[in-house]
This record gives structure tokens, sequence and C-alpha cells, in this order.
């Protein structure tokens, strides 16, 4: 995934965090808009306000420099460049949000469209857990099989 960063004139300290759109696009759940949405350090968006200080954005204390089709973000709903690229995935001029924080930071965007990535990011993690159902279901079979007997208070699954 090429994002021209090169487009910014500038060297980012830390590899910039890709968020929203593309990183769903990245995880193969749906194309993106054209815009590019970042998080970096505090650092890193005191330099690039510097470069673009026309180009600023602050929604509800969430500070954004936007040239060109980036929005470069210091927090997300106050969650800043630490805590969001815990787990992320290095590739290569950018680390992408982990799944499960791009679920979080999806729902914490409170619109319904964001609600919606939600729920495609946590059906593509429930898809891949459950592709190991047989293993899953064998081992609760061998701890239960000890037992004289058992009596389910609810069961579900493919074959209950």
């Amino acid at each position: 995934m090429d994002l021209k960063l090169s487009r910014l004139n500038y060297t980012f300290i830390k590899k910039p965090l890709l968020i929203s759109g593309k990183a769903m696009q990245y995880y193969g759940l749906r194309e993106s808009t054209k815009d590019i949405d970042l998080v970096a350090p505090k650092e890193d968006i005191a330099a690039l306000a510097n470069l673009y200080p026309d180009r600023i954005k602050d929604l509800w204390g969430d500070l954004g420099v936007c040239p060109f089709d980036f929005e470069i973000w210091k927090t997300i709903c106050s969650f800043d460049y630490d805590y969001l690229s815990n787990g992320a995935v290095d590739i290569g001029e950018v680390l992408v949000i982990s799944r499960e924080l791009l679920i979080f930071s999806r729902i914490a965007m409170k619109k319904d469209r964001y609600i919606e990535d939600a729920k495609l990011v946590m059906g593509q993690i429930l898809d891949e857990r459950y592709k190991d159902f047989g293993k899953l279901k064998a081992e609760n079979h061998a701890i239960l099989e000890r037992l004289p007997h058992v009596t389910f208070i609810e069961q579900t699954g493919p074959d209950s």
C-alpha cells in the first residue's frame, strides 16, 4: 500500500499509524475512500502543524493536520499514538492499527457507518477463530469425557 507520504515533505520521527478506511482496506474488509487517516506522536503533529498551519482541525480536542488527502491526528477520541499503536502491524512506511483497536476506534466514533465497520472487523476475527471449532470441541470433549455424567444447561454451535 503506497500512501505517498513523500508528498508531505516531512520525515516522521516514528512511523505513523494507519487507521480508519485504509486500515479496513488493508485487512481486506472494504474499499476505503480517498482520504488517508493517520495517528502520529505529538512531536510529529507539532512539526506538521508548523509546515501546514492553514490545514488544522480540532474535533473535541483531537488535533489534526490535514494537507492534501491526509488527516494526521495527535489523538482519536483522546487516545494517543502510544495507546493506538499497541499491537500494530508494520507494513513498511506505516504501521497499521491492530484489528482489535480498529474495532475500538470505530465504535468510539459513535457513527452508524463506523459501527458497521466494527461489525465487519469483529466478523472477520470470529470467522478466523471458528475455523478451529473442531479442535476446540475435541479439547472440550477430552475434559468432559472423564466425568461420569454431564448435563448441559445450554449448548449451541454448528452440531449441537
